[in-house]
């Protein structure tokens, strides 16, 4: 099975394999000087290391070049220096604009698929023996630092087969290794180019204009909004369209009916998830934060109403204090501003594990299926969409779409049959599920990880988990041969938690060993 290269990919590969050719020399005398002395690059894995790499010193080249750009989504290789600023990976900046011209979008990051294209085919390259992975993986799953509960699995991508099973089937609670299954179901349901758009209307005899949310979590009132729905551009938008209709004076409202059910997360109030709305800004974030944790609004519809009266006043249109109320079907559109393409939003929220994303794509899912927008209507839709996918669902129960409930349960068969499915080249919509993953030692929240031993850098990339007794990881490594391999490692002890960084490292040295071992 090879997976057919992208027209945008087509176009920048001679800049990003000269880029890459060059950094390969310099990444290899790196891990030699770094590695430790049992652990040996392969040329397959050295190769993956170098175009990670030099997909991140090229970007400057490979925009020039247009390619890239014009696809209107960057991959998390692009931001890696984003992510050595301590910002926790990247945000998919877009310099193509949100308006609906916009070039569409295309999964990026050709990359990750090394095991599976280029001139590797099925055969070519043995896939690990069974025995010998066991032989690999078992004694560090033992770890006691991971607790009581272990479960794992590892599939071959190319042909789906499972390599190594330990409980697969068993269903604990993952953390935020649910956004992977977040991420497929609503690029499933609602496909790669599908953005989200905001809108101000004019009620039809009145003065009333309504703010109508309709689930962006990543509309910025910002002066720099990145790519981003701009707040901004909406309140100058619609002062133009209302001084054109002669009106100066307005009654301003804002309409969250779009989402149903309880705002707040189950867990409470909590700095990792704002209340979730179908209208607000930032995130809900007061301070200049665009990812991690961070004190939130309490009311973050009310305070983008708010926000949005005060730049209307700004352009010369005087408002009342917004209040709630409900857009009708004879409204007339004055203005409008539109997300990214789905597709940049799934990046962002599994480099960032990023909940308020999250929530939202899991109502996004629901409104397209035509499910209620709420949290159980988010995840019976997610559930459901992966049942039409054919995905293997017993003993799973979704909750949310972040992963902070701990009414969860997946099982690592479910997770390791995700990140496959999202590999399939029949499904070319669900690859950013895998070009979104966090890259160990570049990227989002394994950006600080796996520092002590360089043989995985680049080479693993993976979501992350983590709650109170809670350790997970999921995702894609590329094996010493050159085979691309999918793991889920899923570790909980609820009675007696396990400290977390402990059982990271743990997780950690099993991904590695993964990718030293050749097994066969």
């Amino acid at each position: 099975m090879v997976v057919p290269e992208l027209r945008a990919w087509r176009a920048a590969r001679p800049h990003v394999v000269r880029v890459a050719g060059s950094v390969k020399p310099h990444v290899a005398r790196i891990t030699q000087a770094v590695r430790p002395r049992s652990v040996k690059f392969t040329t397959p894995q050295l190769t993956a290391v170098a175009a990670t790499v030099g997909l991140a010193l090229a970007a400057g080249l490979v925009t020039a070049a247009g390619p890239w750009d014009s696809t209107g989504q960057r991959t998390a290789e692009r931001d890696w220096a984003a992510s050595r600023e301590g910002e926790g990976g990247t945000d998919h900046g877009l310099t193509s604009g949100t308006s609906a011209k916009a070039p569409r979008p295309a999964p990026s990051a050709a990359t990750v698929l090394a095991g599976l294209g280029g001139s590797t085919s099925v055969g070519a390259v043995p896939a690990p023996a069974e025995k010998a992975l066991a032989d690999v993986l078992d004694p560090l799953l033992n770890d006691p630092a991971l607790g009581a509960q272990r479960t794992a699995v590892v599939v071959d991508v190319a042909t789906g087969k499972r390599l190594y099973g330990k409980g697969a089937d068993k269903a604990q609670t993952p953390a935020s290794t649910t956004k992977i299954a977040t991420a497929v179901a609503v690029l499933s349901a609602a496909g790669t180019d599908h953005r989200i758009t905001t809108r101000a209307v004019l009620e039809p005899d009145t003065k009333e204009v309504v703010l109508v949310g309709a689930g962006d979590p990543t509309l910025t009132a910002r002066e720099d909004a990145k790519g981003y729905a701009s707040l901004r551009t909406l309140a100058d938008e619609t002062a133009t369209a209302l001084k054109a209709r002669h009106l100066d004076q307005v009654t301003l409202s804002y309409d969250t009916s779009l989402y149903a059910g309880a705002t707040v997360h189950p867990i409470g109030a909590n700095p990792n998830l704002a209340p979730v709305s179908a209208l607000m800004v930032d995130e809900g974030r007061i301070d200049d934060s665009d990812s991690g944790t961070a004190k939130r609004s309490t009311d973050p519809a009310g305070d983008a109403a708010r926000t949005f009266a005060e730049l209307l006043q700004a352009k010369g249109i005087k408002t009342t204090s917004p209040g709630l109320s409900k857009a009708t079907s004879r409204s007339q559109d004055l203005a409008s501003v539109s997300s990214p393409p789905l597709s940049a939003l799934v990046e962002r929220m599994l480099t960032n594990s990023d909940n308020d994303i999250a929530e939202a794509l899991a109502r996004q899912v629901a409104l397209v299926t035509g499910g209620q927008a709420s949290f159980s209507g988010g995840a019976a839709a997610i559930g459901a969409q992966l049942k039409k996918l054919g995905l293997p669902l017993t003993g799973v129960r979704f909750a949310d779409g972040s992963g902070l409930n701990r009414a969860d349960k997946l099982t690592a068969d479910l997770l390791t049959a995700l990140l496959a499915k999202a590999g399939d080249p029949a499904h070319p919509e669900l690859r950013p599920a895998l070009t979104g993953l966090p890259i160990a030692g570049f990227t989002g929240t394994l950006s600080d990880r796996y520092t002590a031993d360089a043989s995985a850098t680049g080479v693993v990339r993976a979501k992350t988990g983590t709650l109170t007794g809670v350790n997970t990881l999921a995702g894609t490594v590329v094996d010493t041969d050159g085979r691309l391999l999918a793991f889920a490692f899923l570790t909980s002890d609820e009675a007696h938690p396990p400290a977390p960084t402990p059982a990271q490292t743990a997780l950690d040295r099993a991904a590695t060993a993964l990718a030293a071992c050749g097994c066969r």
